[in-house]
């Protein structure tokens, strides 16, 4: 989904998005093989990955509020977004930018967390007597700045 809001947002031509999905393809089949190998070290690289989405959005957001981006606190928040995080009809790209941190570092959590257990190991995120999913929750993700540590 975060890939769908920015291109809705740049509303690029057709060479940059065949060469996206290009490269989604290259991606993909790499990942999976290497998933086949090794899931740990997958988990660990997409945890590593999110780790860094989530200093490149803080700083995005900073640099928002800093005034340093005026063209993007003008823009508002595109449809496809604001369906998809049930944001207000008035939202803007930093609501959207603050959502999409919070995913990525759920996203961080969740994949650090499965790098650490074994590939036996019960779900860490399924309460395991009653069937039911437990994600982080939204008190786990109040510390999502990690560009300040």
């Amino acid at each position: 989904m975060h890939l769908l809001t920015f291109l809705e947002l740049r509303k690029p031509g057709w060479i940059f998005r065949e060469f996206i999905l290009w490269s989604q393809g290259v991606f993909f089949n790499t990942f999976f093989v290497t998933y086949l190998i090794s899931p740990k070290i997958c988990h660990r690289f997409v945890g590593f990955l999110e780790e860094e989405a989530v200093i490149t959005y803080t700083r995005c957001i900073r640099d928002l509020d800093a005034g340093k981006l005026p063209k993007w606190s003008q823009t508002p928040a595109p449809n496809i977004a604001k369906a998809y995080w049930k944001l207000s009809d008035d939202a803007m790209l930093r609501d959207v930018l603050l959502a999409i941190r919070a995913d990525e570092a759920i996203h961080r959590q969740v994949n650090h967390k499965l790098a650490d257990v074994g590939p036996n190991a019960p779900n860490p995120f399924l309460d395991q007597e009653k069937g039911e999913r437990h994600p982080p929750n939204e008190n786990k993700q109040r510390e999502i700045d990690t560009y300040s540590k």
